[in-house]
């Protein structure tokens, strides 16, 4: 039978994974494009929708952690769960902070040249995706 704590990782897993694939993929370069949406604005924007994207991406960890580690999981599901949540401790607590610095000075009306800060974001993201892939793949192989 299928363990319940699986069930739960899995689910939680495809969530956070789904979440993530639609924003940061799908949402944040479309809003650019939208007619009218200044950098200004774009920024303001992006800046709440992705302070809640991490805000529940967190809530997601921790969530799917609990349910890993309850489980008593092997190194094949715990792995890709450490990788997940490192590398978003990485995006809030290294990269995120250096976005909102450039953020605020643009919003405050700097003309700035464009920056490299997003590529190590979205290069994390990229990571953040193969993990959470690899330990959705690897629960749904626990049955």
């Amino acid at each position: 039978m299928y363990p319940t704590w699986a069930a739960a990782a899995v689910a939680i897993t495809f969530v956070w994974l789904g979440m993530v694939l639609a924003i940061s993929f799908l949402e944040a370069p479309l809003k650019f494009r939208a007619p009218g949406v200044t950098i200004a604005l774009g920024l303001g924007i992006g800046r709440l929708v992705f302070r809640a994207l991490n805000l529940v991406e967190a809530a997601l960890a921790v969530a799917v952690a609990v349910a890993v580690f309850v489980g008593d999981a092997s190194t094949p599901v715990v792995a890709p769960v450490v990788a997940a949540v490192v590398l978003l401790l990485a995006q809030l607590l290294v990269v995120r902070p250096r976005l909102n610095r450039r953020s605020d000075r643009i919003l405050a009306g700097e003309d700035l040249p464009r920056s490299h800060e997003h590529f190590l974001y979205v290069g994390l993201e990229l990571a953040k995706v193969a993990a959470l892939i690899t330990l959705g793949v690897g629960l749904l192989t626990l049955g």
